[in-house]
């Protein structure tokens, strides 16, 4: 191919991939971002309303901590419905397909919708927790197959900004949620039924449009075995002719995958040849929710009221985080490519500590020092800033990048399941933290930020530009080069004689 179709092709490859993660992200990390924030602006009115319902029902007002206790698990019923949706989404994605999946996954979301916007009418605040378990099992599934599919169907050169793209969907969700949810649109107390129903609408643009664009490659060939789909649907996304190479990469995946069918998870937890994979993507998901960004959007008022920040300007101040989310994850998917995964992971939890460092002194210093609850306002920028850096996005890309296609459905499952998790014990546990700790209530997500940055370093390597058999590779010679000699000298003779013709296998597999 000539380089002038090249370039010409290269315009069709861009518009078709555009239009195809602009689709599928609409009503998937979209929503996620979006239901993470909206939960946020009607608080107040939910908890009269929860307090209302039982005067009315049973002519008794209920406690502060009863209300509170109430609202709490409404909110963390999202996360609980996560969990369910990440073990769903493995078992669908195979079943289904990646684009199959998220079209179906809508249903979740309207039933939710159709609950939340009739509770006060019924009278049934009841009725907010199915609602909020359902749209987390919307969240849950599109978390985990939006990522696989957006890896699958990316070029290698493109493939980290592709997977990259659901961090950005999802802050602009939350940015999204946030405006949404101003007292001059719907977060007024008459309106927010509305708001909660609100998300029925980004579901129905996707169901309007993703029927329109091809599946996953990669599902076609290793799931299906259909090379002349898959080849169409590669036709499609790069807007010009395969190339060898790039058909090359999947038919050796096929190759490695044989005639297996997909792991299970249980197979996948007890392959010891994948486990230090496996550790690095449970140990990066679990950080991603207990680093307490996602905190900040379920109880934005009360950290902002800690800050001293005044009632009448929160609402305006929770804008911002979603802002800094935002614009943050734009620069990183503009990034990723260039200074690589590692570098964003370690560099954003790093950054994250420091501004928890800081937030925490000038909690301290409240009411001694002026302009310290503006101070603490831009530090919890700073750190939904660092957070959008690295973590955000760079998380969702490891599962995709470090399994194989046999593999990854339940490594994602895996992932998922320790998110949301973690989650929902953070969601639960942080309104009873700040009011514990105070002004201390950021040391926690510190630590984690400190034990997170030091466990990346030292075990993941970089995948940038790799394909997953070079990734593999690497993971194999540090998993060989881990075992010191002394170790070795307890092992049984054949086992060392192994452990040699490992090593010297991939030298010969170096050279050639």
């Amino acid at each position: 191919m000539s380089r002038t179709s090249e370039g010409q092709d290269s315009k069709g490859c861009s518009l078709t991939l555009v239009l195809t993660v602009c689709s599928a992200a609409i009503g998937g990390t979209l929503q996620y971002g979006y239901n993470l924030a909206i939960i946020n602006a009607p608080t107040t009115y939910i908890q009269k309303f929860i307090n209302d319902t039982c005067v009315e029902r049973w002519g008794t007002a209920l406690e502060a901590n009863q209300i509170i206790l109430i609202w709490t698990f409404i909110v963390s019923a999202f996360s609980l419905g996560g969990l369910l949706g990440s073990l769903l989404a493995g078992p669908m994605a195979i079943r289904f397909g990646r684009k199959q999946t998220l079209l179906m996954n809508n249903c979740f979301l309207l039933i939710s919708a159709s609950m939340g916007l009739s509770s006060r009418s019924a009278k049934s605040f009841e009725m907010l927790i199915p609602a909020r378990l359902l749209v987390g099992v919307n969240a849950g599934i599109s978390m985990n197959v939006q990522p696989m599919y957006f890896g699958e169907s990316a070029p290698k050169a493109l493939r980290g900004a592709v997977a990259f793209s659901s961090a950005v969907f999802t802050a602009m969700g939350i940015f999204l949620g946030q405006v949404t949810g101003l007292t001059e649109l719907l977060g007024s107390e008459a309106l927010w039924p509305y708001l909660l129903a609100s998300n029925a609408v980004p579901g129905m643009l996707q169901l309007l449009t993703l029927p329109w664009f091809p599946e996953s490659p990669r599902y076609l060939l290793i799931d299906r075995g259909d090379r002349e789909a898959c080849s169409h649907a590669l036709t499609r996304l790069r807007g010009c002719t395969v190339s060898d190479a790039e058909m090359e990469e999947i038919l050796e995946e096929q190759k490695a995958a044989g005639q297996a069918r997909a792991k299970t998870l249980w197979e996948l937890l007890t392959d010891r040849s994948l486990r230090r994979q496996l550790c690095i993507v449970m140990t990066a998901s679990s950080a991603m929710m207990l680093c307490g960004n996602d905190s900040i959007y379920f109880y934005a008022s009360y950290i902002f009221q800690q800050a001293g920040i005044p009632m009448n300007k929160i609402q305006y101040a929770t804008i911002g985080t979603g802002a800094c989310e935002f614009t943050a994850s734009i620069v990183s998917n503009l990034l990723v490519e260039r200074l690589g995964r590692r570098l964003l992971l370690i560099g954003g939890y790093v950054f994250m500590a420091v501004w928890a460092v800081v937030f925490t002194v000038a909690l301290s210093l409240q009411g001694k020092v002026a302009g310290m609850p503006y101070l603490s306002m831009a530090c919890i920028f700073a750190y939904i800033l660092s957070f959008g850096m690295g973590p955000a996005g760079v998380t969702g890309i490891l599962p995709t990048e470090i399994f194989d296609q046999k593999s990854r459905p339940a490594a994602y499952m895996i992932a998922g399941s320790m998110m949301w998790i973690n989650l929902f014990l953070v969601g639960m546990s942080f309104p009873f933290v700040v009011n514990g700790l105070g002004q201390f209530c950021f040391v926690p997500f510190c630590v984690v930020c400190v034990v997170s940055a030091i466990f990346i370093k030292f075990a993941l390597p970089e995948t940038k530009g790799k394909t997953l058999a070079e990734i593999t590779a690497e993971f194999d010679e540090r998993s060989i080069n881990g075992l010191s000699k002394t170790t070795q000298n307890h092992l049984p003779v054949q086992e060392t004689q192994h452990i040699n013709d490992l090593k010297l296998e991939h030298v010969e597999t170096e050279t050639i």
